[in-house]
């Protein structure tokens, strides 16, 4: 393992901010895994902490495939981190929203720029990240299309879902999408949890990257637990939503199977403790998403079904 410092970030008045990278193995640039753009993003962190772990006995016992590379970065933005916010602190602005960068731009877009200088050359890139909405996904690879990608790849992954979607506005700016336009395969893999460790779901995470790495030829592994993926549009999916505000108290798990009309969550009044709302489900399916906060606003996603 080499550790090195792939960007730096200057401060006056505290250390200065330093984007670590670890590298296993020599060669040609074959993979890179990116952990936290932000600052909740702690499941996301110690995803890349175990990886590392990981990879270095690996490395150690001769499994990395000679002339491959592999570059891990835990974080991207340690500042955010430490303060426990979930943008970047001065300026609440999103490092993964200023990708491929400006290096003579705000604070966000010098960091992106020299953190995407370091990996855009790489040929697979695997981002772990969260989602814009709080909540608990079963664990699933999600892609954009960009008319760049290669869906027969998610399979080497071995998780149960491929979530491929339309690309929005904004998306232009994460650094899937920049990656996938220099030319890199890109993937960001989603676990349950976000600023809770989950251990088991991070496990789940380090092995599908683990069985990509040995189905690209990267990494000689034999790494069991693989899934069959089922590959669906996110256009597709059933969208589940309150139409009224109140604690939201959900009746059903990420994972379970569910009937037509069986009821998923109630919405209670949080002054006076009767049910508002019962909310069922409208087809039969799997619960893939389902929010986390105890409080929900009218209109609000609660559940996404497969």
């Amino acid at each position: 393992m080499r550790k090195q410092t792939i960007y730096q970030l200057n401060s006056l008045y505290r250390d200065n901010m330093k984007v670590t990278g670890y590298y296993y193995g020599k060669g040609e640039p074959a993979i890179c895994i990116v952990g936290a753009l932000r600052g909740n993003e702690i499941q996301q962190l110690y995803i890349c902490s175990q990886l590392n772990k990981r990879l270095k006995e690996l490395e150690r016992e001769g499994c990395i495939c000679p002339g491959k590379e592999i570059l891990v970065v835990p974080t991207a933005n340690l500042y955010s981190i430490n303060v426990g916010k979930r943008f970047w602190p001065s300026d609440n602005t999103d490092i993964n929203r200023m990708f491929p960068g400006y290096r003579l731009g705000e604070t966000t877009q010098r960091i992106a720029d020299g953190v995407f200088e370091a990996i855009r050359h790489f040929h697979y890139g695997i981002h772990f990240c969260s989602f814009y909405m709080s909540g608990t996904f079963l664990p699933h690879v999600r892609m954009m299309h960009t008319g760049f990608e290669d869906l027969s790849l998610a399979g080497d992954f071995g998780l149960p879902y491929t979530i491929v979607r339309e690309p929005r506005p904004y998306d232009t700016t994460t650094l899937n999408y920049n990656w996938q336009i220099w030319e890199t395969e890109a993937f960001s893999v989603y676990t349950s949890g976000t600023d809770q460790i989950n251990r088991e779901s991070a496990q789940i995470g380090v092995e599908a990257v683990l069985r990509f790495m040995a189905a690209r030829g990267i990494l000689r592994y034999g790494g069991g637990g693989r899934h069959k993926t089922e590959m669906l549009w996110e256009k597709d999916m059933s969208v589940v939503k309150s139409d009224c505000s109140g604690l939201f108290m959900p009746c059903v798990n990420v994972g379970d199977m569910v009937e037509e009309g069986e009821l998923l969550a109630e919405i209670i009044d949080p002054y006076i403790g009767e049910v508002r709302k019962e909310i069922v489900s409208e087809k039969k399916g799997k619960v893939f998403f389902e929010r986390n906060k105890p409080v929900v606003y009218s209109n609000s996603v609660v559940f996404r079904l497969v």
